[in-house]
């Protein structure tokens, strides 16, 4: 249902809202200063479903290691995953990697210019390929991402939630008709930037706001009631215990994860169900005997459809077979492991390690009695 179908037909949308991004906008955005396909596609990756502020040291970073898409195609899996390390949702990051690829060895590293041709590569879909066209190459390309639709979905008054597609039809239609034919690039950064800082999801601007003369929600004061949210069952807890394990050398086993799923291509602890389950997959599956040192407490994280509950098992690990650096597992020193493409557990759970007082300490070498070895890990547990 739309409460605002087309509006004031006087009202100039799209006028009024590159006034406000002259005066208000934001224009000194790292993506800002070289609009390149290149650049600008991987800022629309990096921010989807992450904020500006989060994105920022993460794009420069990731531009002075891969300044262009060549470089991009050309890295290893595991140089990409380590960079994007902590910015979440890694299946970008993948898909990134991947489209670089296709788009050197199809497009002589030249992204599309086409938005049929870029919205069928990894991680491209409509919406991100009329980003990167319009603020790119100023092509008049309509966009719906997040910011946008809860403008859209504000100002007609659009019932439903936005995910539906009737609803997101409706969007598009709405997209389409507000993109003007001049200054496409500023308008498409004027639309998101107004979701992103006055057309908030909980507490809108809108005495700031160069649409509310004419805005739905805000004429009805029913800003709350739009976008409409998907109902959503409450979130299942999984468990898993997650082993610490250190060899003689203090180096620290790590084991590669497979290329999809959760936390897919990047470098974990070994994992199970439970601690008893975890050493003997440990030890069958990586050629490593576990002795129990101590267990840290609980570690919770919470992805987007359930929250996991880990428990750490510190543990001395004891070689039966090779584990070879190339394979699943290898052993790293921590500063390796922190160079790494790591879970955000995974990474929390290292950098605990590299403190002096924690339970790290407990580590000691093998020639010491392991009634030592419990001893100094009660005396260190106290301390934390």
């Amino acid at each position: 249902m739309v409460n605002n179908a087309v509006g004031n037909a006087k009202f100039d949308f799209s006028g009024k809202l590159l006034h406000w991004f002259d005066h208000h906008g934001r224009h000194d955005l790292p993506w800002q200063k070289q609009r390149t396909p290149y650049r600008v596609w991987l800022s629309e990756i990096m921010l989807q479903q992450t904020q500006v502020a989060t994105v920022v040291p993460y794009f420069e970073r990731f531009l002075a290691r891969f300044p262009d898409v060549r470089d991009l195609a050309a890295a290893s899996s595991d140089d990409v995953m380590a960079l994007w390390s902590g910015l979440g949702y890694y299946a970008r990051a993948r898909n990134l990697h991947r489209a670089a690829q296709q788009i050197v060895t199809a497009y002589a590293g030249e992204l599309p210019a086409s938005l049929e041709a870029l919205a069928t590569l990894p991680g491209i879909g409509r919406s991100t390929a009329g980003a990167i066209l319009a603020i790119s190459r100023d092509q008049r390309q309509a966009i719906l991402d997040g910011n946008v639709k809860r403008v859209l979905t504000r100002f007609h008054g659009v019932a439903g939630w936005p995910g539906d597609k009737k609803v997101e039809t409706q969007l598009w239609q709405f997209a389409e008709q507000h993109t003007p034919t001049t200054r496409i690039r500023d308008y498409t950064q004027a639309i998101m930037d107004l979701g992103a800082t006055v057309c908030t999801r909980g507490r809108p601007r809108c005495e700031k706001c160069p649409l509310a003369e004419q805005c739905y929600a805000h004429q009805h004061n029913s800003t709350q009631n739009f976008p409409q949210v998907k109902l959503r069952k409450a979130l299942p807890t999984k468990r898993a215990t997650m082993l610490i394990v250190r060899d003689t050398e203090q180096r620290l086993l790590l084991v590669k994860r497979p290329p999809i799923g959760i936390w897919g291509g990047l470098w974990s602890l070994p994992e199970h169900d439970d601690e008893s389950s975890a050493q003997q997959e440990c030890q069958r599956q990586h050629g490593v005997h576990c002795e129990t040192l101590g267990r840290w407490p609980v570690l919770h994280h919470t992805f987007s459809h359930f929250h996991l509950e880990i428990t750490p098992v510190l543990c001395q690990g004891q070689p039966v077979n090779a584990v070879m650096d190339g394979t699943s597992a290898s052993w790293y020193n921590l500063t390796q492991a922190s160079e790494l493409g790591l879970a955000a557990p995974v990474r929390k759970l290292i950098a605990q390690l590299q403190q002096p007082t924690t339970i790290a300490d407990t580590t000691t070498h093998t020639t010491r009695s392991s009634h030592v070895t419990k001893n100094k890990l009660r005396q260190t547990q106290k301390r934390s």
